[in-house]
């Protein structure tokens, strides 16, 4: 029993219905795929709730007593675990809501809880005013699914071209529904349910809230009625209903009343439709293709059910409506007569002869004039098609099946005429038992077919081309089909309308004329009546001879009008216009008037719909119709006619070419009084009209003509020169009278009809907005023009629109009263009661927020040309007005009055969707944001009611149902989702700028304290309303749970897109991030239920689904970054498995881990096999962005030269808010169209691209590297890598998308390099397998730098900067064969033998390969690079000498040093060192410069240096003169001089930029090195290369003495000493000077004075080395740097120190070797003194003693042992890193990573790589500077070192 007791949260009586519902939707409207499975399980689980109708679940006492003790014992809810505690308040509640609508309490509870859960829907509402509306929308799901189900059957009537097996479905089911008695429990339901009664029920327990609630419930009802109307309404179309459910429909119409004004409201309409098709026969005539539905008609075959039927309508009693029983009769005589005609009437004689009585019977009912009142004038009439069908057959049955009695109604109207006639001739009053039928019949037949919604053109069956019409495509044609004799019907029908107008009575004229009118109705209908007309009246010269024709034709209307022009004229007199006050006497009856109208109404149809017509009858040479008409306005007729004739006239100046001279016809009859004649003391015309005799009768039909005939005549052409030579030329006066007289004036008059005073203002602001619409500002509208007038200068009008623009850009009375008019029309729609003028009144205000708008839009061009102008105008921009106090309700609430049309936006789209417009224009504006803000929050309950305005429109669901665009539901669709679209955009723009804001108030954040507290919460969770990106997100989670996706990426592929990108900005502004980001992870799951459904695929809209996926990739990666930043390792490991993953997502059984372990190994061994793997999500979506981009073709043009139009093009180019670049040549449309099409398709690819690049990024960089092991992360790297290029280099790829991919491979490259580094330095030196490195194969490597060299050449001569990033890949992909750094271990345990024989090593395999696969791209790639590394953009030519420099250092046969040096640019690169040195020059300055040509410089020098290590590059440099350029650079002798220059010059806070001094050493030091390797290279032709050198160092020598004086001891000035001095020991010899060449003396003498300078100085040096002040140094180090870095550089340091020692020794034993016994001079070196100096700051005249190389020596000896020790400690750490303690492994990571906390947050993994990096660091140092002390100690020990006891050279002292 508990089961059966717990409660369904979703409430059993809403939630469930609402499932059937969008079921049933699916399946039958929307046509979903599936749908018919989900539909036929909706109703068997439904079919209870269809077979006992709107039946409640009972009430029981159990039920009872369950909810009375919920507050103490709990009750169970569906789907939530134990019991939950209801309040009392809650309880007591569902008692009065289950007493309410008498249901069960449990069924009355879960409403409850349904309407909490529902409450943040219905802001305002408490949960038992939601649940009310709950209960009826349960009950309207029900009746609009049963209506649905039953449209969806197999019938007679109409198709919905559904689905066979689905008709089946529905009409089966809908068969054994109505077997149970449907027709009765409808019919039953109709009788009970009233919106009255229920309504008195919950007012009595205040079941009711606010005015929008009751108007929601009272829809929900009358909808549900309406439903239910239509259920039975559909069936009788489709189906006949039995006798019983028939008779209980008649039984019900009999008890029927009208409404208030005799119509029938619209749920008895349907039924009495229902009872008209029950008795419908007319569906026989029409074919024989369903037989088997002729034969089941109860007509044709029941017998008893005709009997049945005739008796009950003949013999019944009387109905409440006689009108309503005399059409069932008049309908039910049709059916016998035409049953009568068939076969199988035979059988029915008995009935069918009765058929005259009952059509008696029913004229006697007055059965045309209740059609006319009682169901035309029913509003809900013309909106059903099948009704119209349905009145259509019935009146043309009732004429093509009962002539005679057509002639009866036509003699009795004969005779009636007669009578009236002789009435009138004897004075006394006509007799009251008049009949009317006939016209009744044509008020009827005119009414009806005057509205023609659908557009059937039904009125063509009265018209049936005879063959005395000349026209030949009229001739033998209807409806399109060529020569064929015209239906019986029709030609009965149309002969109809030709005898009605033959010999008429003068009682019949009106009635005629109007049934002319809706026959008229119609493109074609109007063609006939015209010729028709023409037809019927005798020519001019038949009339003279006495032969009248008929008073129904052009002849005579306009002969009538010519008379009564000319008669009306004579009492004009000119001069006076009191005619106006006193009419005369004699004039046009009342009985005229109407005969005029009536004409004059008909005319008006006939030239609207046909322009032949029109063109005919205004050039008809006798008839003038223009002429007479405007003659007639200035006489002394009745505002309303004059009023039709302005309409009729609007009707002609629809063809532009009448319009024109009808401009012109107004100007000189003076309408509207424009020039004022001298000496006239009053003004005349319409002006006087209106404001003396309209405004007296308080009614305006000829101000609204007027208004009318304006807007008609704008649309043509606004004449220019209007009134010239008479006044200033053009529209200003008319639209002064508009203005001032017309909408200022309209709300102060009086009106007799409350609706005319909306209908005046409607009127006249549809005339400003077409003026302003048509306007675009232009600079000569701003300038002060003068015409001549009479000899005078006067002033010239500007156009009208520059004239609104003017009054719309000030607080003028026009904009406040637009504004006043927005917030009267607010106040009234927020009362959601019909009044008089409503419609009126929309439309109005519709009017007043499209001129906001308009002038929104032009304002920005309109203020610029006015400034440009330097005019004296004073204007504010709108957005500015808008924030100014209204005079109502002193507040300033203009900007709020117009949100609040999107509350309405259910009820007035057109409304709201221009509010949404108007406010993204204004949206756009920072300076007002704060204002923005404010206005909305300032009242609580406005503000909800506000916000709830904006959610309800991105809620309201669209539908785009298959139907016409003029379907009124299809153009409703499509404006709800332009307001969503417009709210989307209004959302993103004030994103962009600082809070608070607009998008940030409606999207839920704080606006009053800082944003980033926001603390983001479902709707209803701790009082947080709904807001805009909850809208959002419900939009795009519709259908997420789905296999097919979510549905808006499909429905509404833009709107989808804009979703996308406010969530993509939210998560990347700093300040939403975090509680959006908090929000989306927590609630709703919201990426991952999405990205699982990439890629999307819009075939017909590939641009927004481009997009969508690349907001979404976006917000992806912001995700991933921020999860991996604050270590949720599970939320980014979900996405990354979601993304990556190869592998299928099923839950394998144990049974076949078997064969996937299997599979897997296979494809290790294939390394491309895709053995039951699926494609990874990543390259799923690359897949989706097609590479290939058609572009438009050429222009062929005959005329214009291409390259000037495309420069035209160009220049018209622009960039729009979506950052596509548009082009508004308005010139040739189609071509812009075009380009903007391919423009913004490639923007969408490169958007996506960009986006899945910088995803893959984030993956790779952002997330924990052990999240995706190193294996893994290789092969998806391979994946990605093979992937992007097979697309870019496939022939068709676009140009514009190999950036991006430049850019992903260079990344791609760089992780792919360091995975495989990382995982060979966790491996050990023996990590590389046989088929490659570890995980990743050989072949897939070489596979890889094919295509990265394919694509390097592919891009040919441009592209030089895409190819950077591809150069940048080769370097990093160069760089995986690097082998890494080994420690220098000290032991020679290999021999030189074993060290040759060995095997080859992994990387010297792939390098060797490597080059292999270079080499075999020939020539073709050297020219690229080498090319790229000579010229062009900085970073293309750094990469290229990068990529130069590594390929020389692995290629062994020197190829590309041979091209480089063949080729002459190795020359080209030597020779352009000259241009360097001028920019060089400037890098020198204290302003920090642009370090570019610095780096360049690098670059170049460390190329050249590569070169120069091969003994061939070394020649090829010197013999390209390189150091014969160096010596002509100046900026070597550029050394900063003074301390403030030395040392300051950082000025560059950030320390980026190096001060003067260390900028210098960053040139001065790539040279120095250059010029060693040099020097070591050119063994054979040393001398050539030492000469050039000691050339270099002599005019430098100021430098470099310097430098070797310098007192600074940084670590620059020793790296400048250490290379120095290797360079000064191999030049600076006495042997330099024997050069093969001829010296004079005196240069002799300069050299040997600079060698010898050189020599002092070094020994000087090595004294400052040795003594103390090597102590000073090191000290000075200790104090520089900081803790972190003082170990680092403090070995840097003695390395260099110990490099400058061995460099001078290694000078002084060159030196003495140099001047042995045989030379020819010798050298005097140190002093024969052997004690050590006390202090060896000697001078440098002296000669320093012996003592300091002892000196050296013993502190080469003591540094040796304590290295060695160093050495072997390092080693054993090295060797058990592993078991390092952490403080070490910290220590020795230290130096390593930057940041305070850096060695905290890296992993221990990577701590232990980092660990031994730097320990291999520290003994290769040590090994270094092991090297260093033994070379000084056997240098000064060694055989050669001149200090063995020779007594020869005892004397010289050289020790």
């Amino acid at each position: 029993m508990a089961t059966q007791m717990a409660v369904n949260s979703g409430a059993s009586l809403w939630g469930p219905l609402k499932e059937l519902w969008e079921a049933v939707e699916g399946a039958i409207w929307r046509r979903q795929p599936e749908s018919v499975h989900l539909l036929d399980l909706q109703l068997k689980k439904h079919k209870p709730s269809f077979l006992t109708l709107f039946k409640n679940p009972m009430k029981s006492a159990e039920q009872r007593e369950k909810v009375r003790k919920a507050s103490t014992e709990g009750i169970a809810i569906q789907g939530q675990q134990g019991v939950r505690l209801l309040p009392e308040q809650l309880i007591s509640e569902a008692f009065i809501l289950s007493d309410l609508f008498d249901l069960g309490e449990l069924a009355a509870l879960e409403l409850l809880l349904a309407g909490e859960h529902q409450q943040p829907h219905f802001p305002g509402l408490t949960r038992g005013l939601v649940a009310v509306l709950l209960y009826w929308d349960g009950k309207r799901c029900v009746a609009n699914s049963l209506g649905s189900l039953i449209q969806s059957r197999h019938g007679k009537t109409f198709t919905l071209d559904l689905s066979p097996e689905l008709v089946n479905l529905t009409t089966r089911f809908t068969d054994e529904l109505m077997a149970q008695g449907l027709t009765k429990q409808i019919l039953n339901l109709i009788s009970d349910v009233s919106v009255t009664r229920e309504f008195e029920r919950l007012q009595k327990e205040r079941g009711l809230g606010n005015e929008k609630h009751r108007k929601e419930v009272s829809d929900l009802i009358k909808e549900c009625r309406q439903s239910l109307a239509e259920c039975l309404f559909a069936w009788t179309c489709q189906s006949p209903l039995s006798k019983e459910d028939t008779l209980t429909l008649i039984g019900h119409l009999e008890m029927v009343t009208a409404e208030a004004d005799g119509s029938l409201d619209s749920v008895n309409l349907a039924l009495v439709m229902s009872l008209l098709y029950c008795l419908d026969v007319s569906f026989l005539e029409q074919g024989t293709e369903d037989r088997e539905g002729i034969h089941a008609s109860p007509l044709l075959t029941e017998k008893q059910y005709v009997a049945a039927v005739h008796s009950r309508l003949v013999e019944g009693q009387g109905w409440k409506l006689p009108g309503l029983q005399a059409v069932v009769q008049l309908a039910w005589a049709l059916s016998l007569r035409a049953l009568s005609q068939l076969p199988q009437g035979a059988a029915l004689v008995e009935f069918t002869e009765a058929d005259e009585a009952l059509a008696d019977q029913a004229l006697l009912g007055g059965v045309f004039l209740f059609l006319t009142e009682g169901i035309l004038g029913s509003d809900d009439f013309s909106q059903e098609e099948f009704y119209t069908r349905r009145l259509h057959s019935l009146i043309t049955d009732f004429l093509a099946l009962m002539p005679m009695k057509v002639k009866q109604l036509r003699n009795r109207a004969d005779e009636d005429a007669r009578l009236i006639h002789m009435a009138l001739q004897m004075g006394s009053e006509p007799p009251s038992s008049l009949r009317k039928d006939l016209d009744h019949l044509m008020i009827l037949i005119g009414e009806f077919y005057s509205k023609d919604p659908f557009e059937l053109e039904l009125a063509l069956e009265f018209w049936c081309p005879s063959e005395s019409l000349q026209h030949t495509s009229l001739t033998g044609s209807f409806l399109g089909v060529p020569l064929q004799r015209p239906p019986h019907k029709q030609v009965v029908l149309s002969k109809f309308v030709r005898q009605m107008g033959d010999l008429l009575p003068a009682t019949l004229y009106i009635p005629y004329l109007r049934m002319l009118k809706g026959l008229a109705n119609g493109p074609r209908c109007s063609h006939y009546c015209f010729s028709l007309l023409k037809t019927n009246g005798a020519p001019h010269e038949n009339r003279q001879a006495g032969i009248s024709g008929s008073v129904v034709s052009w002849e005579h209307f306009f002969h009538s009008l010519m008379l009564y022009h000319e008669n009306l004229r004579r009492d004009v007199s000119s001069a006076d216009s009191m005619q106006y006050r006193h009419p005369p006497i004699r004039g046009i009856t009342q009985r005229e008037l109407e005969g005029l109208t009536a004409f004059l109404q008909l005319l008006t149809t006939i030239i609207t719909w046909s322009e032949n017509a029109r063109l005919a009858l205004c050039e008809h040479p006798q008839w003038t119709p223009a002429v007479v008409m405007l003659g007639l306005l200035q006489c002394s007729v009745q505002p309303v006619l004059k009023a039709q004739i302005l309409h009729a006239l609007a009707a002609f100046g629809k063809s532009p070419e009448i319009a024109a001279s009808l401009w012109q016809s107004l100007e000189y009859t003076q309408i509207l009084q424009t020039v004022k004649a001298p000496g006239q003391r009053q003004a005349a015309g319409i002006e006087v009209e209106l404001n003396e005799i309209e405004s007296s009768c308080e009614e305006y039909p000829l101000t609204r003509a007027f208004c009318h005939l304006i807007s008609t005549l704008a649309e043509s052409a606004l004449p220019v020169n209007l009134g010239a030579g008479l006044r200033a030329p053009g529209f200003q006066p008319f639209l002064d009278f508009l203005r001032d007289s017309v909408f200022l004036a309209f709300p102060t008059r009086a009106y007799r009809r409350p609706a005319e005073k909306w209908e005046v203002a409607e009127a006249v602001l549809e005339v400003f907005q077409k003026l302003l619409r048509e306007y675009e500002p232009q600079p000569a509208d701003f300038l002060q023009e003068m015409v001549e007038l009479q000899g005078e200068q006067v002033l010239a009008n500007k156009p009208p629109g520059h004239s609104l623009m003017f009054h719309l850009l000030n607080d003028s009375p026009t904009f406040s009263l637009c504004l006043s008019l927005l917030e009267e029309g607010a106040r009234h729609l927020d009362t959601y009661a019909p009044f008089p003028g409503k419609k009126q009144l929309e439309s109005a205000v519709l009017h007043c927020l499209c001129l906001l708008e308009l002038a929104l839009q032009k304002e920005v061009t309109f203020m610029d040309l006015l400034r440009e102008s330097q005019t004296s105008l004073l204007v504010a921009p709108v957005e500015q007005l808008l924030q100014g106090v209204s005079a109502q309700s002193r507040r300033a609430d203009h900007i709020t009055n117009i949100a609040r049309y999107l509350y309405h936006s259910s009820s007035n789209p057109d409304a709201a969707f221009q509010s949404a417009k108007i406010l993204r224009r204004i949206a756009r504006y920072p300076n007002i944001q704060a204002r923005l803000v404010g206005d909305f929050t300032h009242d609580q309950a406005a503000s909800e009611k506000l916000m709830a305005g904006f959610v309800e429109c991105l809620d309201s669901e669209e539908h785009f149902f298959l139907g016409s665009d003029s379907d009124p539901e299809k153009r409703v669709g499509r404006i709800r989702h332009e307001i969503k679209i417009h709210i989307l955009n209004l959302l993103i723009t004030p994103l962009e700028l600082k809070g608070p804001n607009l998008g940030l108030y409606l999207l839920g954040y704080e606006v009053k304290k800082p944003v980033s507290s926001t603390n983001l919460q479902d709707p209803g969770v701790l009082g947080c309303p709904r807001s805009c990106l909850h809208a959002i997100l419900s939009l795009l989670q519709r259908g997420s749970e789905w296999r097919s996706g979510p549905v808006l990426t499909k429905q509404a592929p833009q709107l989808a897109e804009l979703c996308y990108q406010v969530i993509y900005q939210l998560c990347a502004c700093p300040d939403t991030s975090g509680p959006t980001m908090r929000y989306l992870r927590t609630s709703q799951d919201f990426l991952f239920s999405h990205l699982q459904h990439l890629p999307f695929i819009v075939l017909e809209n590939e641009i927004a689904a481009l997009s969508q996926m690349s907001w979404l990739m976006k917000t992806a990666a912001i995700e991933l970054r921020v999860t991996s930043l604050n270590r949720q390792r599970s939320h980014t490991q979900r996405l990354l498995n979601l993304l990556l993953d190869d592998q299928p997502h099923t839950l394998h059984a144990d049974g076949e881990t078997g064969m996937e372990e299997e599979s897997r190994s296979v494809s290790g061994f294939l390394h491309f096999g895709t053995v039951s793997k699926v494609r990874r999500r990543l390259l799923s979506v690359l897949d989706a962005i097609d590479f290939s981009q058609e572009a438009p073709e050429l222009l062929q043009l005959d005329f214009f030269e291409r390259a000037q139009i495309e420069q035209v093009i160009t220049n018209c180019e622009h960039v729009n808010e979506q950052g596509h670049t548009v082009c508004n040549v308005k010139v040739c449309e189609w071509l812009t169209d075009l380009l903007h099409e391919v423009n913004s398709i490639l923007h969408a690819k490169r958007h996506a691209l960009q986006s899945w690049r910088s995803l893959v990024e984030t993956i790779l960089t952002a997330c924990p590297s052990e999240l995706i092991p190193a294996d893994q992360r290789q092969l998806i790297i391979r994946d990605l890598l093979l992937d992007l290029h097979d697309k870019v280099l496939s022939e068709d790829a676009a140009g514009e998308l190999m950036p991006i991919v430049a850019g992903a491979v260079f990344t791609l490259t760089a992780h792919l390099s360091q995975s495989v580094l990382s995982e060979q330095q966790g491996a050990g030196p023996e990590g590389g397998s046989g088929s490659g490195f570890a995980s990743i194969a050989n072949s897939a490597l070489h596979l890889i730098l094919r295509k990265l060299l394919d694509f390097t050449l592919c891009t040919g001569g441009g592209f030089q900067r895409l190819r950077a990033h591809l150069y940048g890949a080769l370097l990093y992909y160069l760089q995986i064969a690097q082998k890494p750094e080994e420690p220098e271990t000290l032991q020679t345990g290999t021999s030189m033998w074993e060290r040759l024989t060995a095997p080859e090593d992994c990387f010297s395999k792939l390098q060797r390969e490597n080059l292999a696969i270079i080499e075999s791209y020939g020539t073709a790639l050297m020219e690229v690079v080498c090319r790229d590394a000579c010229d062009g953009h900085e970073i293309g030519r750094m990469l290229a000498l990068a990529v130069l420099d590594r390929v020389l250092s692995i290629d062994r046969q020197c190829q590309w040093l041979v091209y480089l040096c063949n080729s002459g640019y190795l020359r080209v690169l030597v020779e352009s060192l000259r241009q360097d040195d001028a920019d060089l020059q400037t890098l020198l300055t204290p302003q920090p410069p642009l370090l570019k040509p610095l780096y360049i410089y690098e670059s170049k020098m460390a190329l050249l240096t590569r070169v120069a290590k091969t003994a061939q590059g070394a020649m090829e440099l010197l013999c390209c003169g390189l150091v014969g350029q160096l010596v002509e650079c100046q900026v070597f002798h550029m050394l900063p001089q003074n301390d403030a220059l030395r040392v300051f010059g950082q000025r560059d806070p950030s320390g980026f930029i190096p001060s003067p001094l260390e900028r210098y050493r960053q040139i001065l030091l790539p040279t120095l090195r250059l010029m060693q390797v040099i020097l070591t290279s050119t063994t054979t032709h040393h001398q050539q290369g030492a000469a050039q050198v000691l050339q270099w160092l002599i005019v430098h020598s100021d430098v470099i003495q310097s430098i070797l004086h310098g007192q600074d001891m940084s670590m620059g000035a020793l790296q400048e000493l250490s290379l120095l001095t290797a360079i000064i020991s191999k030049t600076a010899l006495p042997g330099a000077l024997e050069m093969g060449q001829e010296i004079n003396s005196a240069a002799l003498m300069e050299l040997q004075g600079h060698i010898g300078r050189f020599q002092r100085q070094s020994l000087s040096l090595l004294v400052r080395m040795v003594g103390t002040d090597r102590a000073r140094y090191l000290k000075q180090i200790e104090e520089t740097f900081s803790p972190g870095d003082l170990a680092e550089k403090r070995e840097e340091m003695e390395v260099s120190m110990q490099q400058i020692c061995a460099n001078i020794m290694e000078y002084c034993q060159t030196l003495l070797l140099q001047s042995s016994a045989e030379a020819q001079f010798s050298l005097c070196l140190f002093s024969p003194s052997a004690s050590e100096p006390a202090d060896v700051a000697v001078p440098s005249a002296r000669v320093p003693s012996l003592g300091l190389v002892l000196l050296l020596l013993k502190n080469s000896a003591t540094d040796f042992f304590r290295y060695h020790d160093s050495h072997r400690q390092s080693l054993n750490k090295l060797e058990r890193v592993e078991q390092l303690p952490p403080e070490e492994l910290k220590e020795l990571c230290q130096g390593l990573v930057s940041g305070s906390g850096g060695v905290e947050k890296i992993s221990s993994v990577q701590r232990n790589v980092l660990a031994k990096r730097r320990l291999i660091l520290l003994v290769n140092n040590r090994a270094k500077l092991l090297a260093l002390c033994s070379c000084i100690l056997t240098q000064r020990l060694g055989p050669s070192s001149g200090l063995s006891p020779d007594p020869e050279r005892s004397e010289v002292g050289t020790g």
